[in-house]
């Protein structure tokens, strides 16, 4: 994700580039020898800033700062026990129920309760510490690729629909949030932040207009372009396919220096053509190398001087990492932060390393950290137990940032500026290591998540739930549901959900091929509003499919888990798979699949404010 300096000061861009980067690198240098000091001074920061705030009243902390009384009083806690008080900000009600600062807007998380985005509460100033994150990430890398101020970033970066509350409060993802703040549109010139795209192609409400115009601009400006990326690795890949495409499109407009009617937007039009130039031989070069029969290192061969691809490849955007090596050659994938809508976390701080190697040193000064320790399941599924709700004795097991053990998994527990108060994120982590005196930590995974494309993220209450609701079409045809799993493909871009069923038919009357689309159909409609949105908005998800598999496949699964040492008693079908070898298995018994056939429903924002406009 590429980095959004600080405003200099009085505006003053004629920096020293080499002394800004041993500031930042000195920074980091600080706060990771003395994390305790940091950490207890951010709490300390936060309550006292927060006495007059409803929700710790209401635990009676009474104005303490303290550590030991903080941790005494104030339960640790999930999304849904602060629902009522995020409804009641929601709706309209100013006075300081979880934040003496004012609300500014929502951030909507990708994660999700009651099948909606959750809503984060978020202050105006959290985008300076956003921005003093970003800040951190090129010093990081110019000491591993130096000279990355000689030339441009290619990011394919978007905003996605926003919507208001009933009292007025927009709502949105933290990146659309950042994308749409001054701190990004109005940064001073940094050799760092010098990107192919135009502001004008990101703010680009059309997500093909967008795509189009930012593509454009970087095969127009091939030469100059250092490093390439997304947010994510599913998001870069589909720039690549959208390429694949509409490249004797793009190769046109190059040729010529005219920019396609379908692009429409007067802004992006205006910011391209300040681009675009007539470029015979460049089109014809893009032309040659995308008309060839295999796109194997195409990245480099059109963007020759590229040096990484900045993604996330971590958790379960690591299933994109064969496809990023074909069509990069092997070029080093970087991720380079840990972020969230609930706080931003931390940088890695050796982009270099391996996907698998990747582990994040968390700042300090972002907020107050705990964690709480995860324990392993060891069977077939090797699932991670963390539990729903903490009793007393759970509650006291959390440790602080520096008091965690290296190669222990932890949910990170936070508490920040903007009114969370010890709010469990849901990520699990991994101590990897330590900088100075702070730990890094490998992501490991998002509790509970057993499918996920692209930012969506199903759990395995919500599939259940969605495969209950589908099974209701195959009644009339007395037909049930023998076993189910689940597989995220992400062979086809973009990927799509796969649910292998094994029925039991009674009825003499076939099954027509539309039940089953109404079966696919109803699933969608049934999971999570990011979910939908990735089907029916961003066109991030592609139709779900239902395989139906022989009779008897489920029992050759629980077969095969055994041979390799899973125990008969403890064996449960698993939910989800992911091992190549069991996929296969699955796909060598389907006997015939159908596909979801249009879009489920989706809008911005709630589903209670829609039906109450």
């Amino acid at each position: 994700m590429p980095e959004a300096p600080k405003k200099t000061v009085n505006g003053d861009t004629d920096y020293s580039l080499t002394e800004k980067n041993k500031r930042t690198l000195q920074f980091i240098e600080d706060v990771t020898t003395n994390p305790d000091d940091v950490q207890k001074r951010v709490l300390a920061e936060i309550l006292s800033r927060s006495t007059g705030v409803e929700y710790l009243g209401r635990h009676g902390l009474n104005g303490h700062t303290d550590r030991h009384t903080f941790k005494k009083l104030v339960p640790v806690i999930k999304y849904d026990d602060i629902l009522p008080d995020i409804a009641r900000i929601a709706n309209g009600d100013k006075s300081p129920i979880l934040c003496s600062h004012p609300i500014s807007e929502f951030l909507t998380s990708s994660g999700t309760s009651g099948g909606e985005r959750k809503l984060m509460p978020t202050i105006e100033e959290e985008l300076g510490r956003r921005s003093l994150l970003y800040s951190l990430l090129m010093p990081v890398m110019n000491q591993f690729v130096p000279g990355l101020d000689k030339g441009k970033g290619m990011y394919f970066l978007f905003i996605k629909s926003e919507a208001k509350t009933p009292g007025g409060l927009v709502a949105r993802p933290v990146l659309t949030s950042f994308y749409k703040s001054n701190h990004f549109k109005e940064r001073p010139y940094d050799p760092y932040t010098n990107y192919t795209s135009p502001n004008e192609t990101i703010l680009c409400p059309d997500s093909y207009q967008s795509m189009y115009s930012q593509m454009l601009c970087g095969l127009c400006q091939n030469k100059d372009v250092l490093r390439v990326g997304a947010v994510f690795a599913s998001g870069f890949i589909r720039a690549i396919r959208f390429l694949e495409k509409h490249w004797p499109l793009l190769c046109s407009d190059i040729r010529t220096g005219s920019l396609n009617p379908q692009i429409t937007d007067p802004s992006v039009r205006e910011a391209v053509m300040r681009v675009l130039r007539p470029d015979p031989g460049l089109a014809d070069f893009i032309g040659s190398e995308c008309g060839r029969q295999s796109w194997q290192g195409i990245i480099t061969r059109l963007w020759p001087n590229t040096k990484y691809v900045d993604v996330i490849v971590t958790g379960t955007m690591s299933q994109y990492i064969p496809t990023l090596d074909y069509y990069s050659n092997g070029l080093p994938l970087v991720c380079t932060m840990y972020a969230s809508s609930e706080c931003y976390f931390g940088v890695n701080l050796n982009p270099l390393c391996k996907p698998s190697e990747v582990s994040y040193t968390l700042i300090p000064t972002m907020a107050y950290f705990e964690f709480l320790p995860v324990h392993r399941n060891n069977g077939v599924t090797n699932s991670i137990t963390v539990p729903k709700s903490l009793n007393e004795k759970e509650q006291q097991e959390l440790v602080d940032l520096v008091d965690v053990k290296l190669g222990q998994e932890y949910e990170l527990v936070v508490t920040t500026y903007a009114g969370l108060y010890r709010y469990r994120v849901g990520d699990v982590l991994r101590v990897a290591g330590f900088k100075n005196k702070a730990p890094q930590f490998n992501f490991i995974c998002r509790k509970n998540v057993v499918l996920s494309i692209d930012s969506d993220k199903t759990d395995e209450v919500e599939l259940q739930n969605a495969v209950k609701n589908a099974v209701n079409h195959l009644m009339p045809f007395d037909a049930t549901l023998t076993e189910y799993t689940s597989y995220a493909d992400t062979s086809t871009i973009p990927g799509h959900y796969v649910l292998f069923w094994e029925l039991h038919v009674n009825g003499s009357t076939p099954i027509p091929p539309s039940i089953f689309e109404d079966c696919c159909l109803t699933i969608e409609e049934s999971l999570n509003s990011v979910y939908r949105q990735g089907r029916v908005s961003d066109k991030s998800i592609g139709p779900l499919e239902i395989k139906i598999v022989e009779s008897g496949t489920f029992d050759k699964l629980m077969d095969y888990a055994i041979s390799l040492g899973a125990s008969i008693n403890q064996y449960k079908t698993p939910r989800c798979v992911k091992f190549a070898p069991i996929v296969e298995l699955l796909n060598s018994r389907v006997v015939c699949s159908y596909f979801s056939p249009k879009c489920p429903k989706w809008a911005p924002g709630h589903r209670q404010w829609n039906n109450s406009n």
